[in-house]
């Protein structure tokens, strides 16, 4: 069972696992709480079922330079690396 970490965490189970897999109190909270809202935000599929804008989008999020001259599938490798 999980412990209560309080009002601010809506999900504890998740939360105790994202911070054993060594994410930041502040990160943990966020997904468990972005979870228990069903507000988190999934990307389905494989990276190679995507779109090349997707993967775009995803790049620039991640902060990948060199995004806008890359293929489709150098976009990928350079999302699988980060």
């Amino acid at each position: 069972m999980a412990k209560d970490h309080g009002p601010s965490v809506k999900d504890d189970e998740l939360y105790e696992a994202l911070r054993k897999q060594g994410a930041s109190e502040q990160k943990a909270a966020r997904i468990a709480n972005a979870k228990a809202a069903g507000t988190l935000r999934h990307r389905g599929g494989t990276l190679d079922q995507r779109t090349k804008s997707d993967l775009l989008e995803e790049a620039r999020e991640i902060g990948i330079v060199g995004r806008s001259r890359m293929t489709k599938a150098e976009l990928i490798k350079a999302i699988r690396a980060e």
